[in-house]
């Protein structure tokens, strides 16, 4: 009995060499087979962790070149978004000459005007000459000046016409129509400068006729 047991026991000691020894061949057979010019995973993974920890050198360079691409971004966005300048034409050109011109404060026109009682169609005349002037565009200021007499004919005009007016009267006698129409022309320059008004002055008779645009001519006269 004890010669067999010991037998068997050999025999499967035999078995696991055996056993164990294909095992090793067939593992070696394939990893024969295996390219050895690569390496494996974890071997690059370990060589990619050691190189970034002990050469800092390309993360430095990446920090140093990416405020260059910040500026040549920041460039290409100013020279897109350059604004170009407008380009007037010529009616926009006279449109906005127009528009200074409507901004630019006018010159005070006054119209100095004398009359005479002996002029039996004074009040036709002075309510012709008034609607002229009320196509005047403002500021205009129209100073009649007649001799003092009891007749309201010339304050009732001026009051209706609209227009901004004064009306100035004189004591004096004249026998002369000429030296009278003087003397009134004078009583008017006395008045404007007695009141400092600043303007343009005309001396505009009963018979005479007028065009709109001959009072924006003496507007521009320095």
């Amino acid at each position: 009995m004890g010669s067999l047991e010991r037998s068997r026991k050999k025999v499967q000691l035999w078995k696991k060499a055996v056993v164990h020894f294909l095992l090793c061949f067939v593992m070696g057979f394939f990893t024969g087979f295996a390219p050895t010019g690569k390496s494996s995973i974890f071997s690059t993974r370990a060589i990619a962790l050691n190189r970034s920890e002990t050469s800092p050198q390309p993360v430095e360079a990446f920090h140093e070149a990416k405020p260059q691409q910040h500026a040549n971004f920041n460039r290409s966005l100013s020279d897109e978004t350059q604004v170009e300048e407008p380009k007037w034409s010529n009616s926009e050109s006279e449109r906005a000459d127009i528009f200074e011109e409507e901004l630019a404060p006018r010159r005070l026109v006054i119209i100095v005007t004398p009359t005479s009682a002996r002029d039996h169609i004074r009040g036709v005349k002075l309510r012709r000459l008034a609607n002229t002037l009320k196509l005047v565009p403002p500021p205009l200021l129209w100073v009649v000046v007649e001799a003092h007499s009891e007749s309201s004919e010339v304050s009732e005009i001026l009051r209706k016409t609209g227009v901004m007016s004064r009306h100035l009267v004189f004591k004096e006698n004249f026998t002369d129509i000429e030296v009278e129409m003087d003397h009134q022309r004078n009583v008017a320059l006395n008045h404007i400068e007695h009141h400092r008004l600043s303007g343009i002055v005309h001396f505009a008779g009963l018979s005479n006729v007028y065009d709109l645009s001959f009072f924006e001519e003496i507007r521009a006269i320095e």
